[in-house]
């Protein structure tokens, strides 16, 4: 009876610890938190009030898109703050004590939103403004929060922000840039087109009643400046608490009394300036060119110019060497600074230029300034991402192992690779000064014009938008054995560069218009092909081993040729296109007589847009997203349609992108409100969402290692997630399965892999 109770007990005991029953007493993980943000490799900072330093912490703080980075440029280290409201990051700002971040925000109905920075959690919401707010800042003594709305909305909110209150309010006459506190908190100043006031805030007021009292404002006597922009404002500290300086965007330097009247200016010596910074000693102007000069406050004289950044289409790869980075010549051009912020405790000057570049500048001595932090991102619209293949055998591949490829809309193809610990010995990439994520930069035929982001037009107006000039690279794709790259832009060009030497081996022009999509065949179809589709509705099939000279041209379609792929194993492989005009065409690739011909098998005519299409592991099927948001599933023998299911969460947009993950197992999706989506391929079930891009998602990719999930978006940066470890450990199983019995590929489960391990 005793060992009968024993066996009793164990079974218990193995019931109670089965996987199943902790599943059950186990909350479900959340959509969003399945995956995080792990890394953002880009910034949307227009001016400085976008920018702004923690100094007890040694935080700097910028936005990118929807998220806010904290930085800390010792230790290289992000953080991030996602807004839940998808709206995009316009102005940010610590308080005094550094425990709250304020930011914000662009769209309808844009909010004041309050941050606890170490819980990273919203604290405060206010609703005041209709279509934007471009400046926030917290008073001194931390009792109030300003805002200022965009040149549509023309407000400039108080708010009590621990009461909850609008404490004052007002409009202005023109579009205002900047903000400042007086050191005492009792006046704020504003600058734009000829414009510069000072608005009190009356304590005894606002403190007394709950309602919105009128805020009261004075202009600034311009005298002979007053047909001048304003674009920078910053109120003295110290012995000049009373003063108030302010530069103009044709280069000068003004002081403002505690009359409000212009006392005393000077020439800063560049073509324009835009942004400053004061402290109780020093002046900072960030001028163009990379121009910074260092004024004292006392007298307005210069004391220094601060190093200038990289040069314009530099060459990271030369930068080995910390002794190259003072290095310039008189015909190199520089990025302009765009926004400065200081950190009076660490005595470091971060700087964000307009070719989107951070840099933390360590001015403790001014007369030896030393670099802290440096990190280049891509300017404008990033439209695709590639990794670099797993190339197998040792000194085959070009690139070391991690490394992915994006383009972008400012002419450059460029190598990232993060987790790069040092040089590695078989490629001829290394480690640079100037970024720790960015191996290389390709420019593009040596054009630098659109290196900088262009220059909003400061009175309200607009400027040549991207879309008009059709800079830039569209597309790019790498062979399967790393050794090529191929890169498609706007006009129709598509160039051929070798990732060993990255030299362009051809220039092609293929199309008449932008290439849409770039593919080359896989090894198992004993092939060695480039196709090429474009907005011009033709698809042509380049032959690599014959120096990628014309096959055929396929000219089937009646629009924009959105996406096309070589699928299949030796002699049975097709190549597959999807458009704008409904239409997916399956062609078998026959030889004959030494060369290629593409012969029609299957037309289908879809009930929706067709977006994109990616290739299952098995070869075997198209999954295609669509305008409707489904994600259709089409089996390449027969061409018929095999599955249906909903790609995204939401209910307004289109699916752009689609990507399957190196397993086989997960799709993911970029709709057009976007949110990405990574769904389970075979019964449709969303595993994940994420959000932060505050622009649609232009490409994406899962990394080699089923550890990381890459997107690039139109707002020009490149977010890195970190999958969490039930999804990794589902895709490395399947992984395992299909190494170990290559030709086990699952058809069509009834219960998804994923929720076997899980259960």
């Amino acid at each position: 009876m005793a060992a009968e109770g024993t066996a009793i007990t164990t079974k218990i005991r193995r019931l109670l610890q089965s996987p199943s029953l902790s599943l059950k007493k186990s909350k479900p993980i959340p959509l969003t938190e399945r995956v995080t943000l792990e890394k953002v490799l880009g910034l949307t900072v227009s001016s400085s009030s976008a920018l702004a330093c923690e100094p007890k912490s040694a935080l700097v703080a910028y936005p990118a898109g929807c998220v806010v980075v904290l930085l800390n440029p010792k230790k290289r280290k992000q953080t991030h703050i996602l807004n839940a409201s998808r709206k995009t990051i316009t102005a940010v700002a610590f308080s005094p004590c550094g425990k709250y971040l304020v930011t914000g925000e662009s769209g309808h109905m844009p909010a004041v939103r309050v941050w606890d920075v170490a819980e990273r959690n919203q604290v405060y919401e206010f609703q005041g403004h209709k279509y934007g707010v471009s400046c926030v800042v917290f008073s001194p003594n931390m009792k109030y929060i300003v805002s200022v709305g965009h040149h549509h909305d023309m407000i400039v909110n108080v708010w009590d922000w621990k009461r909850r209150v609008l404490a004052a309010t007002n409009k202005v006459s023109s579009k205002v840039l900047a903000v400042s506190f007086s050191a005492d908190s009792g006046t704020f100043v504003t600058v734009g087109n000829r414009h510069v006031k000072f608005w009190y805030i009356d304590a005894s007021k606002t403190s007394k009643v709950n309602w919105t009292v009128p805020l009261n404002g004075r202009s600034g006597l311009l005298g002979e400046q007053q047909n001048n922009l304003f674009c920078a404002v910053a109120c003295g500290r110290g012995k000049k608490a009373e003063s108030a300086f302010c530069i103009t965007r044709s280069g000068l330097l003004c002081e403002f009394n505690d009359r409000r009247l212009l006392e005393n200016w000077v020439e800063l010596g560049a073509a324009s300036a835009c942004c400053l910074s004061v402290s109780e000693e020093l002046i900072f102007c960030g001028c163009a060119d990379g121009t910074v000069r260092i004024y004292n406050p006392e007298n307005l004289r210069l004391i220094v110019t601060i190093p200038k950044p990289h040069h314009l289409g530099l060459d990271v790869v030369e930068g080995i060497d910390p002794s190259h980075l003072p290095q310039k010549r008189s015909e190199e051009r520089f990025p302009d600074t765009v926004a400065l912020t200081f950190d009076p405790t660490n005595r470091w000057l971060s700087c964000v230029y307009s070719d989107h570049s951070l840099y933390v500048w360590d001015v403790r001595d001014v007369r030896k300034v030393g670099k802290v932090y440096s990190a280049l991102y891509h300017s404008s619209c990033v439209w695709g991402v590639e990794t670099y293949p797993a190339v197998e055998g040792p000194g085959k591949g070009c690139l070391p192992a991690g490394t992915f490829v994006t383009c972008s809309s400012d002419n450059t193809v460029r190598l990232w690779n993060p987790r790069l610990e040092s040089n590695p010995s078989n490629t001829n990439i290394h480690r640079n000064i100037y970024s720790a994520d960015l191996l290389k930069v390709i420019y593009m035929d040596g054009n630098l014009q659109f290196l900088q982001d262009v220059d909003p037009n400061p009175t309200g107006g607009t400027d040549k938008t991207d879309s008009e000039t059709k800079s830039g690279i569209r597309t790019l794709r790498i062979s399967p054995d790393g050794q090529h790259l191929a890169a498609g832009d706007r006009v129709g060009n598509v160039r051929i560069y070798d990732l060993a030497l990255f030299v362009e081996l051809v220039k092609i022009e293929a199309h008449d218009t932008e290439v849409m999509c770039l593919e080359y065949s896989k090894p198992e179809t004993e092939m060695r092909l480039l196709a090429t589709a474009s907005r011009d509705r033709l698809i042509h099939v380049l032959n690599m081993e014959k120096g990628y000279s014309l096959e055929q041209t396929l000219d089937e379609h009646s629009s924009a040729v959105t996406a096309v792929r070589i699928a299949g194993v030796g002699d049975q492989a097709q190549l597959v296109s999807c458009g704008m005009d409904k239409s997916i065409y399956f062609r078998n690739v026959e030889k004959e007589g030494g060369g290629l011909q593409f012969a029609r098998k299957h037309h289908v005519v879809s009930k929706s847009t067709l977006y994109d299409m990616d290739v299952d592991v098995s070869q075997k099927y198209a999954v295609i997203g669509c305008q409707d948001r489904n994600i259709r599933i089409f089996n390449l023998g027969s061409g018929k349609q095999r599955k249906c299911f909903k790609g995204s969460q939401g209910e307004d947009g289109s699916l752009i992108k689609v990507q399957i993950d190196p397993s086989g197992l997960f799709v993911a999706t970029s709709c057009s409100d976007k949110n990405l989506c990574i769904n389970d391929l075979y019964t449709g079930e969303c595993m994940a969402t994420m959000f932060g891009h505050s622009e649609i998602v232009t490409g994406m990719k899962f990394s080699n290692d089923c550890k990381s999930f890459i997107s690039v978006s139109a707002d020009s940066c490149v977010f890195i997630w970190r999958l969490n470890t039930e999804l990794i450990a589902t895709m490395r199983h399947r992984l395992a399965e299909i190494q170990r019995l290559p030709g086990a590929i699952l058809e069509s489960p009834q219960v998804s892999l994923y929720a076997r391990l899980r259960d």
